[in-house]
């Protein structure tokens, strides 16, 4: 009886300390980036039907859904650069890409003086790991390995063959730091090499981060997928479906195998694309909003973006208020039990009390933007916006970037960007341009600038569009 007892007790004690594990386990981190998704793609967003993505839908069926969600840069790196760090790339000069990497100046990549969200959570005994793109610097210093991560495969550069490893000897695909030599799909091997980090690190917290290419240029798919939409004729359109439907059933593996292993409440999980559809060249669609990549009308910077934390979160809700991608390292932090501290200097926010309902304000006083001449600021349901087309060139560091030449819109009654309001609204075109000047005072001047034919600006050679 007495030996009984013992092991009733010892086996109330294992369920206890179980129990006290489990709770006291820090959430795992996934965070899933598109490239070059528009914001009117995806059957959740309500504009285009003709994809289905139910396995991203999922994430806002189970999370939450920002209707404003946004990104810090029209454009591939310099989002990338203000996500890693959750600071506005342009306080520390990266507001550009730096074109191909035969190209690229040699001081190209994020800066070493920052600290990136893959070393904010090793501290704190998170696995992590990289896989899919990277777009952060070519040199040794700016691997993916020297950043906080422990494992990576992917590419450095900003656009890779889908089918071919060895199509770019200055842009490899790369295990660590050695290059592969051959693979299937982009897209299903970024998709497998995320699950297996989550099958071998499942008993401890981990960070994945999964920056697809696709659907980037070049517009490449298998038949696999191709022959899902047999009935889009055009031939751009029809591969661009296949890549979007590719990404879409990756991340429903990598979400199948949380379920799996039980890990989804277990885990915080992001997805957004980095900037706005480029519609001509890919023909990803922005719905109703103005202008494409690489410019600040809603087109380029207002981005498909949605949140999960099963058990932690509500499920199933839209969100109006604005967000960006600079949210997301305080937010892990947080989840993490991380208090990010002021000599950080972070500019994202933690979302965590917002989205509980602990506190119905928006999260942000305003959201800025500066590239090359182009500018932005949001602030409430207005925004100032000087973009191509509208008073600044397509990204070109061509003068000094100021409020001149500005136009003002009410994004609540005009997401279209259709109805220009600073001659009727000068009182609050005055306030905007002065947060905006404010804002700009503290930045730096680009560390580097756009490659342009004939030479270019800092170091750079022609500039190659397919790797922006």
């Amino acid at each position: 009886m007495k030996i009984s007892l013992a092991l009733l007790f010892a086996g109330v004690l294992a369920t206890l300390a179980s129990v006290a594990s489990s709770a006291e386990r820090k959430p795992n981190v996934l965070v899933l980036l598109a490239d070059d998704l528009g914001w009117g793609e995806l059957t959740c967003q309500g504009f285009t039907r003709d994809i289905p993505t139910p396995h991203i839908d999922s994430i806002a069926k189970n999370g939450i859904r920002f209707t404003n969600g946004y990104v810090s840069g029209p454009y591939c790196s310099p989002t990338r650069a203000g996500f890693m760090t959750g600071r506005y790339q342009q306080r520390f000069g990266h507001e550009f890409n730096p074109g191909p990497a035969e190209a690229a100046v040699k001081n190209f990549g994020l800066s070493l003086q920052e600290t990136t969200i893959a070393d904010r959570l090793k501290t704190v005994g998170y696995a992590t790991g990289w896989f899919g793109k990277s777009h952060l610097g070519y040199e040794p210093q700016f691997h993916p390995l020297k950043r906080g991560f422990d494992e990576f495969f992917g590419f450095l550069g900003g656009a890779h063959s889908y089918l071919d490893a060895a199509s770019d000897k200055s842009n490899p695909i790369q295990r660590g730091t050695t290059p592969v030599n051959s693979l299937d799909y982009t897209t299903d091997a970024f998709g497998r090499e995320a699950i297996a980090f989550i099958e071998r690190h499942r008993d401890r917290p981990w960070f994945c981060y999964l920056p697809f290419n696709a659907v980037h240029a070049p517009l490449q798919s298998t038949e696999k997928y191709l022959s899902r939409f047999a009935s889009i004729k055009d031939t751009k359109r029809r591969t661009f479906a296949a890549m979007l439907s590719a990404m879409d059933d990756n991340i429903g593996a990598v979400l199948a195998k949380l379920r799996e292993l039980q890990l989804e409440e277990d885990t915080l999980i992001f997805f957004f694309s980095d900037n706005g559809g480029p519609t001509p060249s890919i023909t990803s669609s922005n719905g109703p909003l103005r202008g494409f990549k690489s410019q600040t009308w809603e087109g380029g910077i207002r981005v498909p973006f949605m949140v999960q934390w099963k058990g932690h979160l509500p499920a199933g809700r839209e969100d109006a208020r604005p967000v960006i991608q600079l949210d997301i390292l305080p937010t892990a932090l947080a989840a993490a039990g991380v208090a990010a501290k002021p000599e950080w200097k972070l500019d994202g926010v933690n979302l965590l009390p917002f989205l509980r309902g602990e506190n119905p304000a928006a999260p942000h006083a305003a959201l800025y933007w500066r590239f090359g001449d182009q500018i932005a600021i949001r602030l409430g349901d207005w925004k100032l916006v000087k973009a191509v087309g509208g008073g600044a060139n397509a990204g070109g560091p061509t003068s000094k970037s100021n409020t001149t030449g500005a136009q003002l819109y009410n994004l609540k009654t005009d997401r279209g960007e259709a109805n220009n309001l600073a001659d009727k609204e000068p009182e609050r075109f005055r306030q905007l341009a002065a947060a905006w000047d404010k804002w700009n005072s503290e930045l730096i001047d680009p560390t580097w600038t756009p490659n342009r034919a004939g030479g270019g600006a800092k170091g750079g050679k022609k500039k190659n569009a397919a790797n922006d």
